[in-house]
């Protein structure tokens, strides 16, 4: 079944999903990715267990080190 939700200010059909597959689907590196859904941090080893649903609201950040 496919929903809409939004991803960083941006509405997209996606089919549905967990979080850690559509980070999966999307070859994202997970380990300095931060995830907050709808309005909540959610902690990585979480990502699993939370299932997107219609409406739903996606802001992902990718960390990267320099100098």
């Amino acid at each position: 079944m496919e929903i809409e939700i939004r991803i960083n200010g941006r509405d997209q059909r996606q089919k549905t999903c967990t979080i850690a597959e559509l980070v999966a689907g999307r070859g994202l590196m997970a380990g300095s990715l931060i995830v907050e859904h709808n309005g909540r941090i959610v902690k990585h080893e979480d990502w699993s267990g939370v299932m997107l649903e219609q409406g739903d609201v996606l802001e992902m950040l990718n960390f990267v080190g320099g100098g």
